[in-house]
C-alpha cells in the first residue's frame, strides 16, 4: 500500500530524524578521541556515508563516473553529506545536496564547514520528486541508497533526467529487490514495509530507459556488500559497538537492522547495484517544471 504523499513523507522523516543530531555526532567524535574543531574526512567515515560499504562504495562510483573538478554535481538524498564531502575533497567539484530530512541537511552543512569544505557544498531540505532546480542544471546527478523509500520511481528518475544537462551522467548505488522473497524488517531504510519500495534490477533498467537514459555501466556489488557486513559483524563482536557508528542515527534498532540487512543479502532477498547512465534526450514525463 502506498500512503498519501504527506503521510509518507512524515513517516520517512520520522524514521531518520534524530534530536540534536549534530551535537550527538560531535560528542561521539570527542569520545572517540577526535578533535571536533579539527576534523578530517577519515574522522567522519564511520558515520557520514550511510550506505553499505561506506566511503569505498562512493569512491568506486566516482572513479566509474570519472568525476572532475569542473563538474556540477547534485546529490539526491544527500543524508549527512558524506558522499558530497568525499567528492568535494577528492576532486574539488561543486556539490549540491538535497534531502527530505531537515536534521540531516543542517548536520551536513555544519560538518562540511568544520572540514573547511563549505565553499564547495550546499545542502537543502527538499523532495526528490519535485527537485527545486532548473532544467539542465547539473553535469552529474548522484544518488546512493535513496530510491528504496520512494514509490514513484518514474517520477524520481524523470526529475533526475530533467535537471541533468544533455549528455549528463546519472550515478546510482542502490539496494534492489532480490529473487528470494520478501525483506526481513527492520532494515536501515525502513522499520516496516510501509515505507519500503524496492525495484528489481529489470524494473530499474526499465524505469531508466523510459525516463530517457542510456545505461552505460552496471555492476552487481552484492558479494562485496556481503563481505563488508561479515567484517563489520566480526569487528563489533570483537570490540563492541563503537561510540561513532550508525547506531547514532538509528538508535537501539540498529543492531537488529544490521543483522537483517546481512540476512537479506545472504538469502538473496536484496541485491546491490552500481549503475551509470547517460541522459539521451528531453524529459520523457509530461510534468510541470518547478517554479
Amino acid at each position: 500500500m502506498v500512503l498519501p504523499t504527506e503521510q509518507h513523507h512524515a513517516k520517512v522523516q520520522s524514521h531518520y530524524t534524530v534530536t540534536d543530531l549534530g551535537k550527538s555526532i560531535l560528542d561521539a567524535l570527542a569520545a572517540a578521541g577526535r578533535d571536533p574543531d579539527h576534523l578530517t574526512p577519515e574522522d567522519l567515515a564511520p558515520i557520514d556515508e550511510f550506505h553499505i560499504r561506506g566511503r569505498a562504495a562512493t569512491l568506486d562510483l566516482a572513479r566509474t563516473v570519472k568525476i572532475s573538478r569542473s563538474m556540477a554535481v547534485l546529490d539526491v538524498g544527500s543524508g549527512l553529506g558524506g558522499p558530497a564531502r568525499t567528492l568535494a575533497s577528492e576532486y574539488g567539484c561543486q556539490v549540491r545536496g538535497i534531502d527530505l530530512t531537515e536534521a540531516y541537511c543542517q548536520t551536513a552543512s555544519m560538518l562540511s564547514e568544520r572540514l573547511g569544505l563549505g565553499h564547495l557544498l550546499q545542502f537543502q531540505q527538499g523532495d526528490a520528486l519535485h527537485l527545486p532546480f532548473q532544467p539542465a542544471s547539473f553535469d552529474v546527478v548522484w544518488t546512493e541508497h535513496v530510491a528504496m523509500n520512494i514509490a514513484d520511481k518514474a517520477r524520481l528518475y524523470g526529475e533526475m533526467h530533467r535537471v541533468l544537462k544533455p549528455g549528463g551522467t546519472l550515478a546510482i548505488y542502490d539496494i534492489l529487490r532480490g529473487p528470494e522473497g520478501p525483506v526481513h524488517f527492520p532494515v536501515p531504510w525502513a522499520r516496516t514495509p510501509e515505507t519500503s519500495f524496492l525495484a528489481s534490477p529489470d524494473e530499474l533498467r526499465a524505469f531508466l530507459t523510459e525516463a530517457g537514459f542510456q545505461i552505460t555501466d552496471w555492476v552487481d556489488s552484492t558479494e562485496a556488500g556481503k563481505a563488508w557486513f561479515v567484517a563489520l559483524a566480526e569487528r563489533i563482536q570483537r570490540l563492541g559497538m563503537p561510540s561513532l557508528s550508525f547506531a547514532l542515527l538509528m538508535g537501539d534498532d540498529f543492531s537488529a537492522m544490521a543483522l537483517n540487512q546481512r540476512r537479506n543479502l545472504e538469502q538473496g532477498r536484496i541485491v546491490l547495484a552500481q549503475v551509470v547512465a547517460t541522459k539521451r534526450g528531453a524529459w520523457s514525463l509530461a510534468q510541470p517544471e518547478p517554479a
